[in-house]
């Protein structure tokens, strides 16, 4: 864990490699602390606010963006030198990752000219972006901030994570992203299939079958598995259980509820059924989860 110093915010640097930087910070004092580090030109920089509020500072004090909760941003100038310079909220906690465009770009390589800002001529545009942590990027960052820094695996470990997060962010930023699917015939078939994953979200619990949900929202059943699968990427319940998945992590990571509640809020009827989903999607038991968080 962090160490607590009552005079700044608590912080690590972790350098990964030569221009790839990893940064935890929490600002557990009552009052506001700032927290500046030089960045040249050459990074790409994602920041990731897990709790409270923080203003990104700008152009020397002239300019200011808020990140709340659950936000976070990616920020790349290549005509300009962005310093770190943030002002920490009471109790806000954050990561950052920093890395050089050019490691960045041999990450993706074969696939660098599907992500907008590294194709053609945008590779040399400033790239400004603010998005939303989905429960997927959530459990990852926060298996990031709660990894012992004594560790001797410490650097490995965040690295593998920012490498996850890298991928959860470019796989749900390019695919489907606005539910557009070229294989969809039409509008209404469209509006159909988008009334199917809303139908199957709101009664997770208790979801309709495939036959039952084809004829409310009057689609025939291949239509709506093909153009599920089309339009979201996987099949039907696929999709609804890794909502689910993603659900449970979230209400453990919490702390309010047991595992034996948690199974029972997402309607399974024997929790063992629930671990072993769980398992499978994460790699770790529920419990070893709440033990992580």
């Amino acid at each position: 864990m962090l160490t607590k110093d009552s005079v700044s915010p608590i912080k690590e640097d972790v350098l990964l490699g030569e221009k790839f930087l990893c940064l935890r910070i929490h600002n557990q004092n009552s009052d506001d602390k700032v927290f500046k580090k030089d960045i040249d030109a050459s990074y790409i920089q994602f920041h990731f606010c897990l709790k409270g509020d923080l203003d990104f500072i700008f152009n020397e004090g002239n300019y200011s963006l808020n990140l709340s909760t659950n936000k976070f941003l990616i920020l790349y100038n290549p005509k300009k030198d962005l310093p770190v310079n943030i002002n920490l909220k009471s109790n806000s906690i954050f990561i950052s990752a920093l890395i050089s465009i050019n490691k960045f770009h041999k990450l993706f390589s074969q696939d660098g000219h599907k992500i907008d800002f590294l194709s053609g001529d945008n590779s040399n545009q400033k790239y400004y972006k603010e998005l939303e942590i989905n429960n997927s990027m959530l459990l990852v960052l926060n298996q990031m901030l709660k990894y012992r820094t004594s560790s001797i695996t410490k650097d490995l470990y965040l690295k593998s994570k920012i490498y996850e997060i890298f991928s959860l962010i470019f796989n749900s930023e390019n695919n489907n992203e606005d539910d557009k699917c070229p294989f969809i015939l039409n509008d209404d078939q469209l509006r159909k299939i988008r009334l199917a994953k809303d139908i199957i979200l709101e009664r997770f619990n208790e979801p309709p079958t495939l036959v039952e949900l084809s004829e409310e929202i009057n689609l025939g059943l291949r239509q709506l598995k093909q153009g599920f699968k089309e339009t979201y990427g996987k099949p039907v319940f696929q999709y609804l259980l890794d909502y689910k998945m993603d659900k449970a992590a979230k209400l453990l990571s919490d702390g309010k509820y047991n595992v034996n509640e948690v199974s029972i809020e997402l309607g399974y009827s024997n929790s063992s059924h629930f671990i072993h989903a769980f398992k499978k999607k994460f790699g770790i038991t529920p419990l070893s989860f709440i033990k992580q968080s």
